[in-house]
């Protein structure tokens, strides 16, 4: 059954007000969305009138509430946008809620890109549940282009590809509390072995990435393998985020490998390094793609958090649109810029 898309201004609610979910509610509000309903259980965001979560110098009078049943009950939705950090059995209870509402739902969880087989239980459960109620599950955000449609196409320019690889890295300042300490950032060397380094079968944010990559190219997984380091600080260094020094020993962050092997031949090798103190600007990609002839690209953005949260938002209309279920964002184009309201992107009825 499909859904009865009415073009009208778009009504979101926010579920994760942090760092990415203020600056999501900006990009919403500046493309037309109205915002009916704002969550975190933060208890220094729980009141706060959204204009100032959003860095507005006014205010919007809505606040942020801790109660999502109360929220989805009294307020309406097109789509909920979830911008809470975890993995996808983590946050299934979260992502649970809209749906049970029919709301159509968009999570930044980095599992969720490509939950098949490492969450392959709660990814039907959850497809299982947007069905029933006539709306949509995706995830989206920085992999959706940049570890994803974009390295897709470049691959649509070759012949015969024997390997992928592709090199990324985060500077952790830019993003929330909750994701740094998933990254280990002051840990000393044995709370990390113990929490993350011994954790190699829990997928990091490439692991689900190097899956969508393969399906998306046709290739299916023969064996997958994952190594986890730490980024050790080796002088005292400041974290801005954190506001103190991390100790010399302590980790700055951590490097996650991927290999997977495909049963077609292919190999995908992927590394990501994400770490606080770093005074640089700079997110760097970088991918090469070695087959009958060899392609490299090289990218240098100064925000990767900005660029998820306005690739979430430009996802907004085909998650409207899409048919009902859990869908992966490699059954759609890529990513389009939105110049206009996001409303005006709605077929008409």
């Amino acid at each position: 059954m499909n859904k009865n898309i009415e073009v009208r201004t778009i009504k979101a609610i926010q579920y994760g007000c942090g760092k990415m979910g203020g600056l999501i509610m900006r990009y919403l509000h500046e493309k037309g969305v109205e915002i009916v309903g704002a969550i975190d259980n933060n208890p220094e965001l729980i009141g706060q009138d959204i204009g100032k979560v959003m860095g507005l110098e006014q205010q919007l009078g809505l606040t942020i509430h801790d109660d999502p049943e109360e929220v989805f009950t009294t307020n309406p939705a097109d789509v909920c946008i979830v911008a809470i950090n975890g993995l996808l059995t983590e946050i299934y209870p979260l992502l649970a809620i809209p749906l049970k509402y029919g709301v159509n739902t968009i999570t930044t969880c980095s599992e969720a890109v490509f939950p098949w087989t490492t969450s392959p239980e709660f990814a039907k459960r959850l497809d299982e549940l947007a069905k029933k109620n006539y709306c949509t599950l995706t995830a989206s955000g920085y992999q959706d282009i940049f570890w994803g449609h974009l390295i897709a196409d470049l691959a649509g320019g070759h012949h015969k590809i024997n390997v992928l690889e592709g090199t990324t890295y985060y500077n952790l300042e830019e993003y929330g509390m909750s994701m740094a300490k998933s990254y280990g950032v002051d840990f000393n060397i044995d709370e990390f072995n113990k929490k993350i380094g011994q954790n190699n079968l829990l997928p990091s944010p490439i692991w689900n990435a190097a899956e969508w990559l393969a399906a998306c190219l046709g290739w299916t997984v023969k064996n997958i393998n994952q190594k986890l380091v730490p980024i050790v600080a080796e002088q005292p260094i400041f974290s801005p985020l954190f506001n103190k020094t991390i100790s010399v020993g302590n980790c700055l962050g951590l490097t996650a490998t991927i290999n997977l092997e495909t049963n077609e031949g292919h190999i995908i090798q992927l590394q990501h390094s994400g770490q606080v103190g770093d005074s640089s600007p700079l997110n760097i990609s970088e991918w090469v793609i070695k087959g009958e002839f060899n392609s490299k690209l090289r990218l240098e953005q100064e925000s990767t958090i900005k660029v998820a949260c306005a690739t979430i938002v430009n996802r907004v209309p085909e998650v409207m649109m899409a048919k009902p279920g859990y869908i992966t964002t490699y059954n759609w184009p890529g990513v389009n810029y939105r110049e206009r309201p996001l409303s005006s992107y709605l077929p008409l009825k």
